[in-house]
């Protein structure tokens, strides 16, 4: 992500989480070299199809991710996309880019929170070996909704790794 994309990521945030952050934070947020935040563009092919591809910078934005690196824990802190390119993918395609990006920067595990009643983003972590360590009660401020707190197990692990390679094929043949 760039200073460029900030507002179709803002736009995205306004229009898939009901409590917003302001534009500003995510400015500030490239500026912090703990957070790593890609976004998914949309590509029209030849054929007139569409597919994402996930990159760092560029033009129509379909969805977006982010973390924070903290000693060798990625902290996932948003993962979205459009309404409009739901059941594409996309959302999968980000938390896999996820994973590798933190595997990179020398993860070896991954958090997030997740809203309680958010039970399609919770099966699609769950599906990635992120598990409910514990509730945060109250945790989201617009209805006091409580958060799942997720966690992946090692991710450098065989087994975790087996999995991801075995994930990521099943994703490249059903949407690509």
């Amino acid at each position: 992500m760039c200073n460029e994309d900030v507002s179709q990521v803002t736009e995205i945030d306004q229009e898939v989480f009901p409590t917003m952050w302001p534009p500003a934070n995510y400015k500030r947020e490239l500026g912090t070299r703990l957070a790593h935040y890609i976004v998914a563009h949309e590509i029209i092919t030849a054929t007139g199809g569409t597919e994402a591809t996930v990159t760092d910078e560029g033009q129509y934005i379909a969805g977006f991710a982010g973390f924070w690196m903290m000693a060798d824990e990625a902290h996932i802190t948003n993962i979205a996309v459009r309404q409009s390119h739901h059941r594409r993918g996309i959302g999968e395609l980000l938390l896999i880019s996820m994973i590798d990006l933190a595997l990179e920067l020398g993860a070896h595990l991954i958090t997030l929170e997740v809203r309680a009643s958010n039970t399609a983003a919770q099966g699609l972590y769950h599906k990635y070996g992120l598990n409910q360590l514990h509730i945060r009660p109250g945790y989201y401020t617009d209805n006091k909704e409580n958060a799942l707190v997720l966690a992946t197990e090692d991710i450098t692990s065989a087994a975790f790794q087996q999995r991801l390679k075995r994930l990521k094929k099943a994703h490249a043949r059903r949407w690509r």
